[in-house]
């Protein structure tokens, strides 16, 4: 039987970037870790998105391409809620060790997080 962080690892995938001897802690932690997790939750992360459009009457389709690309900064930057939302279905994914990382340095990457799901959901505006 595998353990919780065995099945995390295998049923994440590989790692998505390059990382070096000179890259920061954040900058490794992106690529081993974050990149995987949203490659995996995509589809999630789409659809809650879209759940978040819904719940505020928001008519996207409609919005010409620069106001849609507006929406997603706003939301993903200004609305604690969908945040916290975000946040949870990644963290979700951590192993032990990489949330032991995470809480120490947590604000950075933060902002890492917010700054890749804003390019996920621009990259894909067609999905909405």
């Amino acid at each position: 039987m595998y353990s919780r962080d065995e099945f995390i690892h295998q049923f994440r995938g590989d790692v998505l970037g390059k990382t070096d001897n000179h890259s920061s802690i954040e900058e490794e932690f992106q690529n081993k870790t974050l990149r995987p997790i949203l490659k995996l939750q995509n589809d999630l992360i789409i659809q809650v998105f879209k759940n978040y459009l819904n719940q505020n009457r928001i008519h996207f389709d409609t919005f010409p391409l620069d106001k849609k690309m507006n929406t997603i900064e706003n939301a993903i930057a200004k609305d604690s809620q969908l945040q916290n939302t975000y946040k949870g279905l990644i963290i979700a994914f951590f192993t032990l060790d990489e949330y032991q990382i995470y809480s120490t340095v947590s604000s950075g990457l933060n902002k890492r997080i917010r700054s890749m799901l804003m390019e996920r959901l621009q990259s894909q505006l067609q999905l909405f």
